[in-house]
């Protein structure tokens, strides 16, 4: 059995209830891609406001999830719920069937997702990348949406390229981009899918820098998955250990990467550690 610090007893905001509804719960999920079995009963809670890191070996399991709360992947088996509503089902006459494409869009407008892949548009400007889906998706107004554009992007330290296309960026300066669109659409959960892992050395540390500051800065429910331990630690509440589909430690960061439970969470970051 996974070593956990009790599944919701992560430093959260003190105005926070430990009783409170989870913004995200994966009830026995399973996932499946042919004979692998990538998810395998899977159950864990996040709380409105917590910064969880999954950490662990590729193949583990921890970008399918992301995947599946962005509905890039569908669930084998299990139900996946998100601020109390199914994600993953709906319900018809009482019961919870398979969710459909336009139930899902509804759910998941509460989701903003980080890519490892920048995934900006190139024949647009920075101003259109963050303001197309604000203004179709969310009937934001052009102006309204051009204002939130702006300030975003005065976040992240760019706002003297909104006018600029991605070509003409840096990669370090395309992932803030891509940051602030996630942002401009007021997602209350931000996935983060090793967002530093296609970029330079030198760029990493000035896109970790901008999510610590909205870490910092907001109450947004964050979801990353990533190699950088520094920032699993400086970031979060809670830091998941993931082995073959399934949660091998669970507890604060300060524990996870000074006292680690599991031997198999010990040889993990060992290698990481090492690697670094």
């Amino acid at each position: 059995m996974p070593q956990s610090d009790d599944n919701n007893s992560a430093e959260v905001p003190k105005a926070r209830e430990a009783e409170e509804q989870p913004l995200v719960r994966f009830e026995n999920v399973v996932k499946r891609y042919g004979d692998n079995v990538v998810l395998d009963e899977l159950d864990f809670n996040v709380l409105p406001g917590q910064r969880v890191t999954l950490i662990g070996p590729s193949g583990s399991g921890k970008t399918t999830i992301l995947r599946l709360l962005m509905t890039l992947e569908q669930v084998d088996d299990g139900v996946i719920w998100v601020d109390g509503d199914p994600l993953s089902h709906m319900y018809r006459n009482g019961a919870l069937v398979r969710a459909s494409q336009k139930h899902q869009r509804g759910v998941r407008k509460k989701i903003g997702m980080v890519f490892q892949q920048l995934n900006l548009f190139p024949n647009m400007t920075v101003r259109r990348n963050i303001t197309e889906a604000p203004v179709h998706t969310l009937g934001m107004s052009r102006d309204e949406a051009d204002e939130r554009a702006a300030e975003l992007l005065e976040m992240v330290g760019l706002a003297d390229r909104i006018d600029e296309h991605p070509t003409r960026l840096s990669g370090g300066q395309q992932q803030r981009v891509a940051i602030a669109r996630a942002l401009a659409m007021r997602p209350e959960i931000l996935l983060l899918d090793e967002v530093t892992s296609a970029l330079d050395p030198e760029l990493v540390a000035g896109v970790l820098d901008v999510l610590r500051e909205i870490a910092r800065t907001t109450d947004i429910t964050m979801l990353a998955v990533t190699h950088e331990m520094g920032f699993a630690k400086d970031v979060s509440h809670r830091v998941l250990m993931f082995d073959r589909g399934q949660i091998v430690e669970d507890g604060p960061p300060e524990r996870i990467f000074s006292e680690p439970r599991e031997e198999r969470t010990k040889s993990f970051l060992h290698a990481v550690l090492e690697a670094g």
